[in-house]
C-alpha cells in the first residue's frame, strides 16, 4: 500500500530539496527526452524554473500533441447528493454547515441525464456526491450507474473511498473510472483539515487509490486541493504516488487534476494563492514528467486561461457544469460546492475549441469495451 511508501518521505526535507533547485538542475530536467525523475520534477516546479516557463510550454505543447493530438477530451459532472458526514473545514458540503441537503432520486437522475444530453453530445459523465454511506453507498451508487448508463457510454465517480470489493461490484454495474482527491499529503495537516467523519482516516484516504487498481479500473483521476499546503511539496507527493501507481497497476490509465480552493460556505480561506503562471508551470512539469498522463481543467479556470492552456498540455475539460445536486433541472436552487468561473455553454466551448484549431471529443470510450 502507498502508505507504507509515503512514510519514506519526510515533508519538510522535501520542501527544501525543492527550494534548493538551481538554473543548472532546471536546465539538465529540460534536457532530457527520457523519462524524469521525481528530482526532475522538483526541479521543474521549483521558484528557479520560473524564467524558464516559455520553454517548459513549447516543450510541453510537443509531447503533447505527439500523445493526444489536437484533441480535448469533454465531461460534465453531475452532482447527485450534497449529503455528507465528514467536517472538512474548507468544503461547503460541510456537515455542519445550515443548507439543504439533497439527495436525488432515480427519476431525478434521470431527468438530469436527458437535460445534460439536451446540453451537448456528451458520452462522458462523472457522477459526484457527498459522503454519507447511508444515503450514497454503494447501492445508491450503483443504481445511480443503472439510471445513467442508457445516456452516457462512460461512468466516472468521484465519492467517497470505497473498498476493493464495492468497485468491482460498481465497475460490473458500469462504472469504467473514479476520480479521488487526497486533498493534501501532510499527514498532519491533513488530520487537521478532516477532524470528523470517515474522511479523517488518511491511510483509508490514500489507500484507496490501491484498492481502485486492484478492482481493474480502466481509469484513476488523482490530485491534490492546491490552497491546503505548500504546492510544489503537495504536488511532488502527488508525482511520487503517480509513479507508484503505474509501477503496480500498469493497465489502467490515469489523470491528475489541479483544482484552486476558494473560499467555502462556512469562512474557509485559502492558506495558499497560486497564480495562473503557477498553475501553467505545475502543468507543464506534469506533462514533462509523464507524458501520457491526462491533464484535466474543471470550470474553475476562466475561459481564457483554459484557451491558452488547452494548447499547451491540457487535454480534457468539463463544461456547462453545474456543481449542485440536481443542478440542470430538478433542484437548481441547492447550494453548488464551488462557483464555476467557466459559465459558458458546453458548445460554446466547443466552438472555441474547433476555431483553435483542435477538436472536441465527446466520445473516447464505448460501453462494449467494458467487457
Amino acid at each position: 500500500m502507498f502508505s507504507d511508501e509515503l512514510k519514506q518521505y519526510d515533508w519538510d526535507e522535501t520542501t527544501s530539496r525543492i527550494a534548493a533547485k538551481t538554473a543548472r538542475d532546471v536546465e539538465a530536467a529540460l534536457g532530457k527526452e527520457t523519462a524524469l525523475s521525481v528530482d526532475d520534477f522538483m526541479a521543474l516546479i521549483s521558484p528557479a524554473a520560473r524564467p524558464y516557463l516559455e520553454q517548459m510550454a513549447r516543450k510541453s505543447r510537443r509531447i503533447t500533441r505527439e500523445r493526444f493530438g489536437k484533441t480535448i477530451s469533454m465531461y460534465i459532472p453531475l452532482y447527485v447528493s450534497n449529503a455528507c458526514t465528514n467536517h472538512c473545514v474548507y468544503c461547503g458540503f460541510n456537515h455542519s454547515n445550515p443548507l439543504q441537503r439533497v439527495t436525488l432520486t432515480q427519476e431525478q437522475v434521470k431527468a438530469e441525464c436527458e437535460a445534460i444530453r439536451r446540453l451537448g453530445p456528451f458520452e462522458n459523465l462523472l457522477i459526484v456526491s457527498g459522503e454519507f454511506p447511508a444515503l450514497n453507498g454503494p447501492d445508491y451508487l450503483e443504481q445511480v450507474l443503472h439510471t445513467a448508463r442508457p445516456y452516457f457510454h462512460n461512468l466516472t465517480v468521484e465519492v467517497m473511498p470505497l473498498k476493493q470489493r464495492d468497485y468491482e461490484r460498481l465497475a460490473a454495474s458500469g462504472l469504467n473510472g473514479v476520480v479521488c482527491f487526497q486533498e493534501t499529503y501532510h499527514r498532519e495537516a491533513y488530520n487537521q483539515y478532516h477532524p470528523r467523519g470517515m474522511k479523517s482516516i488518511f491511510d483509508w484516504r490514500v489507500n484507496g487509490f490501491d484498492r481502485m487498481g486492484a478492482a481493474g479500473l480502466h481509469k484513476i483521476g488523482m490530485g491534490v486541493l492546491i490552497g491546503l499546503e505548500d504546492w510544489r511539496t503537495d504536488v511532488t507527493m502527488m508525482a511520487r504516488h503517480l509513479l507508484y501507481l503505474r509501477k503496480h497497476y500498469w493497465r489502467t490509465r490515469f489523470s491528475v487534476n489541479f483544482p484552486r480552493m476558494c473560499p467555502a460556505e462556512g469562512g474557509y480561506q485559502p492558506k495558499v494563492v497560486m497564480t495562473d503562471a503557477e498553475l501553467a508551470q505545475l502543468t507543464f512539469a506534469f506533462r514533462l514528467f509523464d507524458n501520457d498522463v491526462d491533464i484535466s481543467y474543471s470550470t474553475r479556470e476562466s475561459p481564457a486561461f483554459r484557451a491558452n492552456m488547452m494548447q499547451l498540455g491540457v487535454t480534457s475539460m468539463s463544461a456547462g457544469s453545474k456543481t449542485e445536486p440536481g443542478g440542470y433541472v430538478s433542484t437548481p436552487d441547492a447550494l453548488e460546492q464551488f462557483e464555476v468561473t467557466d459559465s459558458r455553454t458546453p458548445l460554446q466551448v466547443a466552438a472555441e475549441i474547433a476555431a483553435l484549431g483542435y477538436e472536441p471529443v465527446w466520445k473516447d470510450w464505448d460501453r462494449r469495451y467494458d467487457g
